[in-house]
């Protein structure tokens, strides 16, 4: 598999294993390490929040160590996280217990684990989150920082305008390319960018719709998004692996590190251009110029749920999304369309005319259902 440089530190493969969701037991975890060496993967991306992920890893690294088998070159890249808001001593403690648990004795790369508040990045430039990664880099105990960040985009765009940061871990889609221009903004700085998810918090991509598969044509929704990100550049792309299959694509497209092909383009162009035809004159832009609401409702993020449901019946995915808003604290929205008061004051702002209260009711409609737990936190 191709390599492409990440940060200041060692370089990691096109595709980075996401440990989150090998956690039924240690032999599982042993089993996607493996299917993981095969395909040519370097780089490992757990966090303490992952439930057992970095005992399970630490246990599946050892044995593979005792067989003699690692990759080659650097070997193993390690990416673990830490959440924002610890004291001094607390950040300490809790790097040293994630070291202890992935049994090695330095960490590549360390990340903050959801930057996603204005609060959090204070603490990471100002607080004990700096005095933290201050003592973790001066220490030796780490050889970058990064930070993994689900929040605004002017909020990304300040993390990454610091300086402070060697890498970043973003939601980048090809679904939704509205982070593209911070995830090129941070490549511009030499820093890493790992595209968080790109497969199910890309639209489910590993079980798409039937109508997202025809949309698609000749490739792989998934095929298509992933070279999608990497002809755009993007260092390393997470596949979080349940089994050895669930890697077999990654190492098909091991090579596939080029700008994309014509046909590539075609396809992507044809399935915007079927998302257009589909949504007509209620197609949301993205443009964002509707915000801010006066009752708080995020509108372009909720009206793109409803692109994607009605543009290529991503309806499972686009409810399960929707259905997580309030539930899941600072990592997701926490007011849904319900919460519109039909005040108007966001109609004069759209360029395109949209009747968006009556966008935001339809929403609802579709998509409001019984809640779902997350998969982790």
């Amino acid at each position: 598999m191709q390599h492409r440089s990440f940060g200041e530190g060692p370089p990691v493969s096109l595709f980075t294993l996401g440990t989150m969701r090998a956690l039924q037991a240690p032999d599982q975890m042993l089993t996607v390490l493996r299917a993981a060496l095969t395909a040519g993967v370097n780089h490992l991306e757990t966090a303490p929040a992952y439930g057992p992920a970095e005992s399970f890893l630490g246990d599946a690294l050892a044995q593979l160590q005792s067989e003699g088998v690692q990759p080659e070159g650097h070997g193993w890249v390690i990416t673990t996280k830490l959440l924002p808001g610890l004291t001094l001593d607390e950040g300490q403690a809790a790097l040293k217990a994630s070291l202890e648990r992935l049994g090695i004795n330095r960490l590549d790369n360390l990340a903050i684990h959801g930057l996603n508040l204005d609060s959090h990045l204070d603490w990471a430039l100002h607080g004990e989150g700096a005095r933290l990664i201050d003592w973790a880099l001066n220490s030796g105990t780490v050889g970058q920082v990064g930070f993994s960040s689900h929040g605004s985009n002017a909020l990304i765009h300040q993390a990454i305008d610091s300086q402070r940061f060697r890498f970043c871990c973003l939601h980048l889609h090809l679904l939704d390319p509205t982070r593209m221009p911070l995830a090129q903004l941070a490549l511009q700085q030499t820093m890493g960018v790992l595209a968080i998810s790109p497969a199910d918090k890309g639209g489910r991509l590993q079980a798409p719709s039937g109508q997202l598969v025809e949309d698609c044509r000749p490739f792989q929704p998934l095929e298509l998004a992933y070279r999608y990100l990497l002809a755009a550049g993007i260092s390393t792309l997470s596949v979080g692996a349940q089994t050895a299959t669930d890697l077999e694509l990654a190492h098909a497209l091991g090579q596939s590190d080029g700008p994309l092909q014509t046909e590539e383009s075609r396809a992507i162009e044809r399935l915007d251009q079927q998302r257009r035809q589909r949504l007509g004159h209620d197609l949301c832009g993205q443009c964002r110029a509707c915000l801010p609401c006066p009752n708080a409702v995020p509108i372009p993020d909720l009206l793109r749920l409803r692109n994607l449901a009605l543009g290529h019946e991503l309806i499972e995915f686009a409810s399960e999304r929707y259905n997580l808003i309030g539930r899941a604290g600072h990592w997701w929205e926490t007011v849904d369309a319900d919460a519109c008061q039909s005040c108007g004051d966001c109609l004069p702002r759209c360029p395109h005319g949209l009747a968006i209260p009556e966008l935001l009711a339809d929403t609802h409609q579709r998509l409001a259902a019984a809640p779902r737990r997350r998969l982790w936190g």
